[in-house]
């Protein structure tokens, strides 16, 4: 063998090795999950882009994310600070749990019922689109893992549907995780059910995994 074919040889080798480094770089970036926009330490502006009126005092709120591939980077089963300023102008943080996952990109969304004394309430009901919300996290000690146990049962009343919803979505859209999810929603009129039909549309596309009672005093 002589020494110009030795050197190609060498050459070809190192030009296998590189796109195999390449190849390799590639789908670790491709695999990796992205990094959130959220800061558990300071709080972060975002725009409300949309401001849907669901009832005469419950409405959902779209607020931008930096890109449109951003995602806001929320454990499931963590919440978010939000910071606003009450009828008298001083500040208020109340916690929140978005109803969208990671899985939507370039936005995340919360669903609020705003109560007549209720001061941050009266924060969301003077926003419009163009405003910024003050929002920090995570916050909050649970972290929901997939198969974390066999059956999840979940309580809640009123606006407390939020942080079920959450888990309940993440647990059903994930194909892997075949963890089953009965839920009782008590309200006390059947027009107070949060999400009822996103809670409806999860019951007829997981009817396998979830379970759902919602329930109300009255129908008026």
């Amino acid at each position: 063998m002589d020494f110009l074919e030795t050197t190609e040889i060498q050459i070809l080798g190192v030009a296998v090795a590189l796109i195999a480094v390449v190849a390799a770089a590639a789908y670790f970036l491709s695999s990796k999950k992205p990094k959130g926009c959220l800061d558990p330490e300071n709080f972060k502006e975002f725009k409300l882009v949309k401001r849907t009126q669901l009832s005469h005092n419950v409405a959902k709120f779209r607020f931008e994310l930096p890109t449109p591939t951003s995602v806001l980077g929320l454990p499931i089963g963590q919440h978010i600070s939000c910071r606003g300023k009450d009828s008298q102008g001083e500040d208020v943080i109340k916690p929140y749990t978005p109803t969208t996952l990671d899985s939507d990109v370039g936005y995340f969304e919360l669903v609020i019922k705003m109560y007549p004394q209720g001061r941050m309430s009266h924060h969301f009901r003077e926003m419009r689109v163009g405003d910024y919300m003050s929002v920090k996290g995570p916050k909050g000690r649970f972290r929901y893992q997939p198969g974390q146990v066999r059956a999840f049962g979940m309580l809640a009343g009123g606006s407390g549907i939020t942080p079920m919803f959450q888990v309940a979505r993440a647990i059903l859209e994930n194909p892997k995780d075949k963890t089953k999810v009965h839920l009782i929603y008590a309200n006390v009129t059947f027009e107070d059910i949060l999400l009822k039909e996103e809670l409806d549309g999860l019951a007829t596309n997981y009817p396998d995994l979830l379970q759902n009672l919602l329930c109300a005093k009255s129908a008026s």
